[in-house]
Parts: C-alpha cells; structure tokens; sequence
C-alpha cells in the first residue's frame, strides 16, 4: 500500500508493476494515517524521547527510548476514538412560593 505521492505513479513504477503481476498497487486513502494507531504512538515517542536531543552513541538512544517508554506506559489509557461525549447538565429546579 502507498499512498497519494506522484513518485509512486510514475512511469518506472508502473512498468515495474507491469514486470511484477503478483503485486498489486493499492492506494491508501488521503488521512489514512490517523486510522493507524501506531502513527500517534509514534508522535508520542518522538516528543518525548528523541525531540531536542542529540545521541552520541546506541547506548544513549537506547536509554532515552526505555524512559520513554516507562513515561508512555505510566499514563496509558484505553484509546478511545472521537471525542467524549459532553457532561451532562443538572438542571436547578426553581420552585416559586405562592402564599
């Protein structure tokens, strides 16, 4: 699957499908990404372990990624797509005295 880049329907792309029958081009449409959880999980990760930083070695990288990792999972929550339904208002009841 690709998605809508103009380097993906050229020419040497179509004459290597027409080379390959067995792959087949599948277009995915535009805003797909958000379908894919694993995007926002990736969003997530690089603010807070690779944003700003510069690793001198693997040892570092991979230090900065198990933190990470920790934090992400210290404040995880079922995903929930959409947006949460509203509270509900409580009404006042008023109540009017005749005497």
């Amino acid at each position: 699957m690709t998605d809508k880049l103009s380097a993906h329907r050229s020419v040497s792309t179509r004459a290597w499908l027409e080379d390959h029958p067995r792959v087949h081009h599948a277009f995915l449409p535009v805003g797909a990404c958000w379908l894919n959880l694993q995007e926002g999980w990736w969003r997530l990760f690089r603010k807070a372990a690779l944003a700003g930083r510069s690793f001198y070695n693997p040892h570092d990288i991979a230090h900065a990624t198990e933190l990470a990792t920790a934090q992400l999972n210290a404040h995880a929550r079922p995903w929930v797509r959409g947006r949460p339904a509203p509270p509900t208002r409580t009404r006042r009841r008023r109540y009017v005295y005749v005497l």
